[in-house]
C-alpha cells in the first residue's frame, strides 16, 4: 500500500480563549481600585471611550453663564476700592486694572476656574524615619567623625526603628573606636520617639521608660524575663521582681502603655476604606433587597458622534484603526455591564443561603460551597471564586467578603444538616469566653460541649481552631485566670 499527501476538510467545535474572553476573565477578578486604573488605561488608549460625568445643567437662553472665582474676586476688588477711595477714581483707576488682572491670571491656583482648593495637593509630604532621625543628628553632634558614626547607624535602622547592624561591623569599616561608636549609639537612642535604635525588645521598652523615669531595678528585673510575662507566669515575675500585686499590676499596665516599634509611626500608609460592591437591607414585605453599589460601578460610554464624524472623513487606514477602537470599546462596555449582573447573581444566590445568619447572626452561618452557587446560578465555579475574591458586601450585620459566607461544613452529632466551621469557630470562643478561674476548659471538654450542641468535630480539630483564633491553651489559661484572681483583676 503506498503513502500519498491528501487534503480533508473535517468541521469540529474547540474552546479558544481569545483575547476578548481573557479581558472578561480579567475584569470579573479585579478589584474596584484595580478595574479604576483598567478604565483609566484604556480610556487613554481608545479615542472613542469616555467617563460618563454628570456635568453642571446648561445656562437657560439668555441667562448669563455663571463666572468662576476669579471673576468673583475681581468684582469684590472693584467694590472694595470704591468703599476705599470713594472720592479718588483716579487712584482707583490706576490700582484696580492692575490687581484685576492679577486674580483673572491666576491659572492653576482654582481660582480661574472657580473650583475649590484641593488641600491634599499642597499638603505636606510625611516625614519619613530616616529624615526625622538625620534631623536630630545635625543637632545632637557638632564633630564630623560623630556626626558620619551616628549616620551609619541610621542607615542601619529597619522599618520598627530597631538597629539591625553590628556595632563590631562599624567600627571596622569606619575605623572608630568602640568606645566612640558606644557613646554615639548613646546619644542616638536619645532620639525622639524614644526607643530608636534599640537592639532588642527589652532594650526598646528599657529606652522608653528611661525617658520617662520609671525604669527602676523592679522594672529592669521584668524587662530581663519578658519570656515569663509571655508565658503569663505572674507568680514567678513578682518573685524575681521582688514587688508584691498591686506594684506587679501597675508595671504591667506601664508595659502595654509602651510602644514596641516606635519607627512604625512614620511608615503607616492611610487605610484606604473598604467600598462595598452590594448592599443588602430588609425588604418592607419581607425577605432581602441585594442591590450594587452604583457608585462603585465604573461608567463608561462609546462616543458614537466622534466616530461617525471622524470616520467620515478617514482614510482607509484611519477607518480601519477607528473600527477596531468602536469594536474594543463596545466588548469593554459590554463586559462591564456583564461583570455587574455577574456579581449582583452571586449576591444574591448568598444572601438567598445565608437567610439565617442574616437574622440570627454567625451561629447560624450555613456551610457554603462554590460548586453550590455555581450550580444554582448556571456558572462554573471558577467564574464564581473570581466574584468572591476581593469582593464585599454590606449587610445589616455588618460588612463581610463575599468569601466569607463560603466556609466548610461539619457534620452534626445527629446527623442533621452539617455546622459551618465558622460558626463552630464562634461558639469555641463563646464558651472560652464564659470560663471562670475554676472552670477552664480543655480541649476534650470543648469537644464534650460542642457534642451537646449536636456538633460532631475532632479534638484536633478544636485544637486547630483555637490556634487559628490565638486562644492559649488551657494550661496557659488557667495559669492565667488564677494569677489574676490572685492579683485581684
Amino acid at each position: 500500500m503506498g503513502l500519498s499527501p491528501s487534503l480533508h476538510l473535517r468541521q469540529s467545535q474547540s474552546l479558544v480563549m481569545t483575547p476578548q474572553l481573557l479581558q472578561s476573565i480579567r475584569l470579573l477578578q479585579l478589584t474596584r481600585g484595580e478595574l479604576e486604573q483598567f478604565i483609566a488605561g484604556e480610556i487613554e488608549r481608545n479615542p472613542l471611550l469616555e467617563h460618563e460625568a454628570g456635568g453642571e445643567e446648561p445656562a437657560a437662553a439668555g441667562e448669563p453663564a455663571p463666572r468662576g472665582g476669579a471673576e468673583a474676586m475681581a468684582e469684590r476688588l472693584d467694590s472694595s476700592l470704591e468703599n476705599l477711595f470713594p472720592d479718588d477714581p483716579g487712584r482707583r483707576e490706576a490700582i484696580g486694572p492692575d490687581l484685576s488682572a492679577q486674580w483673572r491670571s491666576a491659572g492653576g491656583n482654582g481660582l480661574a476656574t472657580g473650583e475649590a482648593w484641593d488641600l491634599e495637593a499642597v499638603a505636606a509630604a510625611p516625614i519619613t524615619l530616616g529624615a526625622h532621625v538625620q534631623e536630630q543628628i545635625a543637632f545632637a553632634f557638632q564633630s564630623p567623625q560623630e556626626r558620619l558614626l551616628a549616620q551609619e547607624l541610621a542607615d542601619g535602622l529597619d522599618e520598627a526603628g530597631y538597629l539591625s547592624v553590628d556595632l563590631a561591623e562599624i567600627a571596622e569599616r569606619t575605623g572608630a573606636d568602640r568606645p566612640l561608636l558606644d557613646r554615639v549609639l548613646a546619644t542616638c537612642q536619645t532620639f525622639d520617639p524614644p526607643g530608636l535604635f534599640a537592639r532588642s525588645l527589652a532594650e526598646c521598652l528599657a529606652l522608653q521608660l528611661k525617658a520617662r523615669d520609671r525604669l527602676d531595678p523592679a522594672m529592669q528585673a521584668l524587662l530581663s524575663h519578658l519570656d515569663l510575662l509571655a508565658r503569663r507566669d505572674f507568680a514567678g515575675l513578682k518573685r524575681l521582681c521582688g514587688v508584691d500585686e498591686e506594684d506587679l499590676v501597675e508595671m504591667l499596665a506601664e508595659i502595654r502603655a509602651l510602644d514596641p516599634k516606635p519607627g512604625t509611626a512614620f511608615t503607616r500608609a492611610p487605610a484606604d476604606p473598604v467600598v462595598p460592591d452590594v448592599f443588602v437591607r430588609r425588604a418592607a414585605e419581607g425577605g432581602w433587597v441585594v442591590e450594587l453599589n452604583q457608585e462603585a460601578l465604573p461608567r463608561v460610554l462609546v462616543n458614537q458622534a466622534y466616530y461617525a464624524t471622524v470616520s467620515a472623513r478617514a482614510d482607509q487606514a484611519e477607518k480601519a484603526f477607528l473600527s477596531e477602537c468602536l469594536q474594543s470599546a463596545n466588548w469593554l462596555v459590554r463586559s462591564l455591564d456583564q461583570r455587574a449582573r455577574t456579581i449582583l447573581k452571586v449576591a444574591g444566590e448568598i444572601v438567598r443561603r445565608q437567610d439565617a445568619f442574616l437574622l440570627h447572626g454567625v451561629r447560624h452561618l450555613r456551610p457554603l460551597k462554590l460548586r453550590d452557587v455555581a450550580e444554582a446560578i448556571g456558572m462554573h465555579e471558577s467564574t464564581v471564586s473570581r466574584v468572591a475574591a476581593n469582593k464585599y458586601m454590606m449587610t445589616p450585620r455588618g460588612l463581610f467578603e463575599l468569601r466569607y459566607f463560603f466556609t466548610a461544613a461539619l457534620a452534626a452529632a445527629d446527623g442533621g444538616e452539617a455546622h459551618s466551621a465558622e460558626a463552630v469557630r464562634e461558639r469555641i470562643r463563646r464558651l472560652i469566653e464564659a470560663e471562670d478561674a475554676g472552670n477552664v476548659l480543655s480541649d476534650d471538654a470543648l469537644v464534650a460541649a460542642l457534642r451537646e450542641d449536636g456538633i460532631e468535630v475532632a479534638r484536633r480539630t478544636v485544637a486547630k481552631y483555637r490556634e487559628a483564633m490565638n486562644i492559649p491553651s488551657s494550661v496557659q489559661r488557667r495559669r492565667e485566670k488564677k494569677a489574676l484572681a490572685g492579683l485581684g483583676a
